[in-house]
Parts: C-alpha cells; structure tokens; sequence
C-alpha cells in the first residue's frame, strides 16, 4: 500500500506531461518511486480534485490503450481530449505509443 503522499507525488507527476504527450500507469508508479503500484496510479487519477490542472487523460496502459473507467467522462472523453490535443490512434483506438510516449 503507498504512503500518504502517494496521491500528491502522482499528481505532481502528471502536471509535467506535456501536450501531446502520453505516459503510462507503471511509468507514473516508477517515478513515484513504487514500481508496482500501476493500479494505485489508477486510483489517485479516479480521485483527481482538479482535472483541469491535472491532466489525468494522458496516462494510457502501456500498449496505448484507454481506461475505461475514465472518471471525466469516460473513454470517448478521453480519447476526445487526446485528439484534441494532436496525438493519432492506431486502427485498433490504442494510442501509438511510439510516437506520442513522454520520456522525462
């Protein structure tokens, strides 16, 4: 079970993601410094106080796909934001990791 600061260290993570830009679960999980809690990165985005500030639409699971649960409107909402932000979609609606992947 993550620490107290788990949350906030997360959300301080994703405000970095720039435009354009995706990053993963587990990615997020590795910088906080917890590996293996991907499903708790899960957690504190569902539990997002400021959206707007917070870009929780650009954490995807790793091979590009949507969450489904996407607490701001689902995951055509998501895919809304992303689209709109310039990032393309493989045929399949998984994000091209290749191209769109944040490396910080």
């Amino acid at each position: 079970m993550p620490d107290a600061g788990f949350f906030q260290r997360v959300y301080n993570i994703v405000k970095r993601i720039p435009k354009g830009r995706v990053a993963t679960y587990g990615q997020i999980a590795r910088m906080v410094g917890q590996p293996h809690a991907a499903r708790f990165v899960g957690y504190a985005l569902h539990a997002n106080p400021d959206p707007k500030t917070i870009p929780c639409h650009r954490v995807v699971f790793r091979d590009g796909s949507l969450a489904s649960g996407f607490a701001f409107g689902g995951p055509d909402e998501q895919a809304r934001r992303l689209k709109a932000e310039g990032i393309a979609f493989l045929p399949d609606g998984r994000v091209d990791m290749d191209s769109y992947s944040w490396e910080d």
